[in-house]
């Protein structure tokens, strides 16, 4: 644990070694993301004052509560990192290392999403005192609990999603493309495009044995409220199953994945 907080400390350091341009573009970032998802609800309501179980406010919350915990989860800095190490040879000198990649890897992306933990608390504390919390919806500090173990298990959960997926660079040039896929269907499956709640009933069954909906759905539902203690318990067991089926793939991946490494490089 010591080599791991090490780890994380180094990347935040990078993280925040030019602290203008981070918070720059934090800033604008989320002033846009906010932008679009207030046009979004515009639209959807300029027919009524509700589309399923939501209110236009709830539905504006829902949505900025999903962009900001959608940055945690994904932590974006750490997308093709994995691939890149494995097309360009600096995987070779993580093999050397006495300790495992994959532990070296998920404590970089935990030391890289830290800030972003300070950016939701910024960016997120104010919104409900400016929007109000709607009828329905609670935030307590219950609910704020369950969404930080909720969130945890989502990281994980985007990490060992994504893992074997770059490690698809062991046998090609670059998997940029499926990992364009994984993102707009973990954005339609996860309930980042829409609330899952507002797909059709036969669905629910099938989403809620995904692993998209405890990414980004079911941590925002937890700090809602909208998750009761005994479905909460559930979508936990669920999320930690789907952990564990993808770090044994992920196992299997790197196994077959480095008996055919070169360490050559471009």
């Amino acid at each position: 644990m010591r080599l791991f907080w090490s780890i994380v400390g180094v990347q935040v350091r990078k993280r925040m070694a030019y602290r203008t341009d981070f918070w720059i573009n934090s800033i604008v970032a989320f002033a846009a993301e906010l932008g679009v998802a207030y046009f979004i609800v515009a639209a959807m309501f300029s027919g009524g004052d509700r589309v399923g179980e939501f209110s236009r406010h709830g539905m504006l919350l829902y949505y900025i509560s999903v962009i900001l915990i959608g940055k945690v989860v994904r932590s974006t800095d750490m997308e093709h990192v994995i691939a890149g190490d494995i097309y360009d040879g600096s995987l070779s000198r993580y093999l050397v290392y006495p300790t495992s990649f994959f532990f070296m890897k998920y404590a970089t992306q935990i030391g890289s999403l830290v800030p972003s933990l300070v950016q939701i608390f910024l960016f997120g504390a104010w919104v409900p005192f400016v929007l109000g919390v709607p009828e329905g919806l609670q935030i307590t500090p219950w609910t704020v609990a369950m969404c930080a173990v909720a969130l945890f298990l989502g990281n994980a959960l985007h990490f060992l999603v994504t893992y074997p997926i770059e490690l698809v660079s062991f046998w090609a040039d670059n998997c940029w493309s499926l990992m364009v896929l994984h993102r707009i269907v973990a954005g339609l499956l996860g309930g980042v495009l829409l609330p899952l709640t507002l797909f059709p009933a036969w669905s629910q069954k099938v989403l809620a044995i995904l692993p998209f909906k405890y990414m980004f759905s079911f941590p925002v539902d937890a700090l809602l409220g909208r998750v009761t203690p005994a479905a909460f318990f559930q979508g936990v067991g669920v999320a930690i199953g789907w952990c564990a089926i993808m770090a044994c793939i992920s196992a299997m991946v790197w196994r077959r994945g480095t008996l055919q490494y070169t360490g050559v490089g471009m």
